[in-house]
């Protein structure tokens, strides 16, 4: 089985990312705390997140050539923020800095018995992006766009350009966005979280739920991560089930998981493999990712993701 269009072969990034970044503020705590109580914490920590921008970095560390676009605001967080994709080797060439405006931040709450979390976050409205302000130019320069629908007409945009140019289109999303009914016909791979399908078509049983967002929009490849159950990918009217690895150690944290899915999903994709290959590729990604605290700690540089894989 293969990808179901044609990736370009050349361009001057792999991938470039229009969406989330964050930093996250993770706290690790014995367990969740009750309402109305107080919990000392085991471990804190800040680091930077994101969605789009967590997967890039991955994607880097993997040996792909990647690019950010989207905004920061000009506090001290955008600063850390933007310096951590210039010291993994993102482009940042279409990053912008709002004056007046906060980054987005996310307190973590971590159960250290699990790995579990729970994410509080904000983002400012000064950093959203009005479709004439997207940029897009940064779609044309790539094999594959990657986004998140936080500011979704701005997403129609960069997305029409870049099918345009060949390039495929990649959409990470777990919440339902206004206009997601006009954005999804433009994309070619769609991962969702597990509880996407019921709450934007209402359907429990995710098989089928894959099968009726690909009927009605028409998406390439539709998959979702299962947690600790692995991911299902519906390709050419096939669902690919995958398992999911154990942790290296234990499982430390699960914030990033489905960013680092994508990585490998994404990066897989790149480099000729399968469908099949790919899953598989992107369970191993979060299986590393969740042995560190973060979402960035624990994706794996190349060679480290090979040898986990020759293990397994």
């Amino acid at each position: 089985m293969r990808f179901p269009f044609d990736i370009p072969d050349t361009a001057e990034f792999d991938v470039v990312g229009f969406g989330a970044n964050a930093v996250d503020h993770l706290i690790r705590v014995p367990e969740y705390p009750r309402f109305d109580s107080k919990v000392e914490f085991v471990q804190y920590a800040k680091d930077a997140g994101g969605e789009v921008a967590t997967t890039l970095v991955g994607l880097q560390r993997l040996g792909m050539r990647t690019a950010y676009a989207g905004r920061f605001g000009d506090d001290a967080e955008g600063k850390f923020g933007l310096a951590s994709l210039i010291d993994e080797g993102v482009d940042t060439t279409y990053t912008e800095t709002v004056a007046g405006a906060s980054t987005q931040i996310a307190f973590v709450i971590i159960d250290e018995k699990t790995g579990e979390r729970t994410i509080i976050w904000h983002r400012d409205k000064k950093l959203a992006y009005t479709t004439a302000a997207a940029p897009v130019e940064s779609a044309g320069r790539c094999r594959v766009l990657h986004i998140t629908p936080h500011d979704t007409e701005a997403c129609i945009r960069l997305a029409i350009r870049a099918k345009e140019t060949g390039a495929v289109v990649s959409i990470d999303i777990d919440q339902v966005f206004q206009g997601l009914d006009r954005l999804l016909p433009l994309v070619d791979v769609l991962t969702t979280s597990s509880e996407f399908p019921r709450a934007f078509i209402g359907m429990t049983d995710h098989q089928a739920a894959l099968r009726t967002i690909q009927e009605r929009f028409g998406c390439g490849v539709v998959g979702a991560t299962m947690g600790r159950a692995g991911s299902l990918v519906l390709c050419e009217g096939v669902v690919i089930e995958t398992h999911a690895f154990e942790v290296p150690g234990r499982c430390v944290d699960t914030t990033g998981a489905g960013d680092a899915f994508r990585t490998g999903f994404l990066y897989g994709m790149l480099t000729g493999e399968s469908p099949r290959e790919s899953a598989r590729l992107a369970n191993a990604v979060a299986a590393l990712s969740c042995g560190s605290l973060g979402a960035r700690a624990g994706l794996p540089i190349q060679e480290r993701l090979m040898a986990f894989l020759k293990n397994c």
